[in-house]
C-alpha cells in the first residue's frame, strides 16, 4: 500500500510519521516537501532505516501537476499542510497558496482519479469557529463559522474545507484540529506578538501533537481492516483532547510560566493581550473521534511535566528576577507588528477595534490585575461566573440550529433545510428534496440575496453558510448577525449590536475598519 502526506515537517506531521512508519500494510510513503524546507534532512536522518519506505517529493501544493504526481497510485492522501499564524499573518499570499489553492489542487487531482481513488484525510482547524467566551464556551461541528476579522489563516482554511466537503471524492473526512501542544511551543511563541492575541478568558481545548499523530495512525489501522463508511467517511469531526484538557488562555500561559517558577501575573499586565477576536472553543462532541479511534491518552498536565523534563534548562529561569524576564523576553515582542502594543502605538485603528472594541475599551483594561476579571477566578464581564460549573459539559449552553440536531441524517427533511435557511435570514431555493439526501447539491439564498450551492451536510452538519468572507477578504458580521439568528447567538457574545463595523483587507493586506449604517 502507498500513501501520500503533505505537511510532514510540521509538528503534527512529524507525530503522524512517528506513529504510521511501522504500519506493516504501508509499503511506501510519499512526502511532499517544500524545496527550501531544511527540516526534512533531520527527519530523514532520524528514520534512516526506513529510507526505502520514504519517498520525498520536492514541490509546492500550488503546483497542480505536482499534486497529481503526489496522489497517483495512493490508497490514502493525508493533508496536514498549512501556513499557520504567525507565518500566515506575515505572508498572507503563502497562506492563500497553501490553505486554499493547494487544497483545491489536491481535491481536483483526486477527483480526476476514477478507478481506485485515494481516500482523503483533510486537517482543518478550530479557528473556523472564531471568537468564543464564557457565554458559549462549548461547541459542536454544526456551530456557525464566524472566522475572526483579519485572521487570514482561518479564512483560507474555511474556504479549503468547503471545497473538500463539496467535492466529488468518494471517501473523505474533515478533521478540525483544536489547539495543539507540541515540543516547539516555546520557540514558536517567543518570536512574534502572536501570543498577545490569546484572550485570557478564551476557552481552549488542547490536544498533544503526539496524540494527534496517534489518531491518524489509528484511523489508518482500523480502516485498512474494516469498513468505516457509515461512521466516519464523508463527515466532519472535531479533534479534541478531552474534557480534562479544556482550560482558558490564562491557564495555558500560567502552566508554561510555572516551569520557571512564576505565573502570568508575574510577567504580563492585563492590557498586554486582546480581549476578543481570538479563536478557541471547548468541543462538546470531542468524544466522538475518541470513541472511534481511542487516541486521547495525554493530558495538559502530563504535557507540561514532560515538557519541563525535556527542557530542564528552563529551570534556570527561577533564579532570574521576574521583572527582567518580562522586560527582555516578553516586552521585547511589543515591537512586533503582530502585537497589540504595536497597533496602539502606530494607531492601527482597525485592529484596535477588532481586538479591543476601540481605544476607550482598551484604556479601561489597565495594568492592575485586581481590577481585571479572570474566568478562573470566577469573574467575567463584571459578573460572577462559576468556572467549575462552566467546565462541566452537562451544563453546556449549546447553539440552537433551528432544527433537531439529534436527528439521524436519514431523517433530515425539507422542512429542516427551510428552517435553517430561514434562521440564517435566507431561503432554500431548491424545490424538491429527497428525505435523508445529505450529498446532492442544493441551491440556497443568503440574507444579502446571494445564491450559492451546497449540500445539506455542509450546511446543517458542518456549519457552513455563504457570506462575503468566502469570496473576499472582508468581515461583515456586525451587519449579518442582525439578520441571522444563528450568527447572532455567537457574534453578540463579544460584539455590541450598535458597532456596525465592516472589516476588510486592501490589496496589500492592510487592515481597515469602516463604520457603516
Amino acid at each position: 500500500m502507498q500513501i501520500a502526506i503533505t505537511g510532514i515537517t510540521g509538528n503534527m506531521g512529524q507525530a503522524v510519521l512517528k506513529h504510521i512508519i511501522d504500519i506493516k500494510e504501508i509499503d511506501n510513503i510519499k512526502l511532499l516537501v517544500l524545496e527550501d524546507d531544511k527540516r526534512i534532512k533531520k527527519i530523514l536522518k532520524k528514520y534512516a532505516k526506513y529510507k526505502d519506505k520514504l519517498n520525498v517529493m520536492l514541490g509546492n501544493l500550488k503546483d497542480f501537476n505536482k499534486c497529481e504526481e503526489l496522489v497517483k497510485g495512493c490508497s490514502y492522501v493525508i493533508n496536514l499542510a498549512a501556513v499557520i499564524p504567525p507565518h500566515s499573518d506575515q505572508e498572507p499570499k503563502k497562506a492563500i497558496e497553501c490553505n486554499e489553492i493547494g487544497v483545491n489542487n489536491l481535491v481536483t487531482a483526486i477527483e480526476k482519479i476514477k478507478f481506485k481513488q485515494p481516500r482523503f484525510i483533510h486537517i482543518s482547524t478550530v479557528a473556523l469557529y472564531g471568537n468564543r467566551n464564557h457565554k458559549h464556551p462549548w461547541g459542536r461541528v454544526g456551530d456557525p463559522l464566524l472566522v475572526s476579522p483579519f485572521d487570514i489563516y482561518s479564512v483560507t482554511k474555511m474556504r479549503g474545507e468547503f471545497r473538500v466537503l463539496e467535492s466529488e471524492i468518494e471517501n473523505f473526512v474533515v478533521l478540525r484540529q483544536t489547539a495543539m501542544l507540541h515540543e516547539n511551543m516555546l520557540n514558536d511563541n517567543m518570536s512574534d506578538g502572536l501570543m498577545f492575541h490569546t484572550c485570557f478568558n478564551a476557552p481552549l481545548d488542547w490536544v498533544t501533537a503526539n496524540n494527534s499523530g496517534l489518531l491518524i495512525a489509528n484511523i489508518l489501522k482500523r480502516d485498512i481492516t474494516e469498513d468505516l463508511s457509515k461512521v466516519f467517511w464523508r463527515k466532519c469531526f472535531n479533534i479534541s483532547g478531552g474534557e480534562r484538557n479544556c482550560v482558558t488562555g490564562y491557564d495555558t500561559l500560567n502552566d508554561g510560566f510555572a516551569i520557571i517558577g512564576g505565573s502570568v501575573k508575574d510577567f504580563f499586565k492585563p492590557n498586554y493581550n486582546a480581549t476578543r477576536n481570538f479563536h478557541g472553543v471547548w468541543f462538546y462532541d470531542g468524544e466522538k473521534l475518541n470513541d472511534l479511534f481511542n487516541y486521547q491518552s495525554e493530558s495538559v498536565d502530563f504535557f507540561w511535566r514532560d515538557f519541563a523534563k525535556n527542557h530542564s534548562y528552563l529551570k534556570a529561569g527561577k533564579i532570574v528576577p521576574k521583572s527582567l524576564i518580562s522586560k527582555f523576553a516578553i516586552q521585547r515582542l511589543f515591537k512586533s507588528e503582530n502585537s497589540p502594543k504595536y497597533w496602539l502605538k502606530n494607531h492601527d485603528d482597525a485592529k484596535v477595534m477588532a481586538y479591543f472594541k476601540g481605544y476607550e475599551n482598551y484604556d479601561k483594561i489597565g495594568e492592575d490585575w485586581s481590577n481585571f476579571d479572570l474566568l478562573i477566578e470566577n469573574r467575567a464581564d463584571g459578573q460572577e461566573v462559576d468556572y467549575k460549573a462552566l467546565k462541566d459539559k452537562s451544563n453546556a449552553k449549546l447553539i440552537d440550529y433551528k432544527f433537531d440536531y439529534t436527528k439521524n441524517d436519514d431523517e433530515i427533511d425539507i422542512d429542516d433545510l427551510k428552517a435553517v435557511a430561514k434562521a440564517h435570514g435566507g431561503k432554500l431555493l431548491t424545490q424538491a428534496y429527497n428525505k435523508g439526501d445529505m450529498r446532492s447539491k442544493l441551491e440556497w439564498q443568503t440574507s444579502e440575496g446571494d445564491r450559492f450551492f451546497a449540500n445539506a451536510y455542509t450546511v446543517l452538519r458542518a456549519g457552513h453558510w455563504m457570506n462575503d468572507t468566502y469570496k473576499k477578504y472582508c468581515w461583515n458580521f456586525d451587519k449579518l448577525a442582525k439578520q441571522d439568528e444563528i450568527y447572532a447567538q455567537i457574534w453578540f457574545d463579544s460584539h455590541d449590536e450598535d458597532e456596525n463595523q465592516y472589516y476588510y483587507f486592501d490589496e496589500n493586506f492592510n487592515a481597515h475598519a469602516e463604520k457603516r449604517d
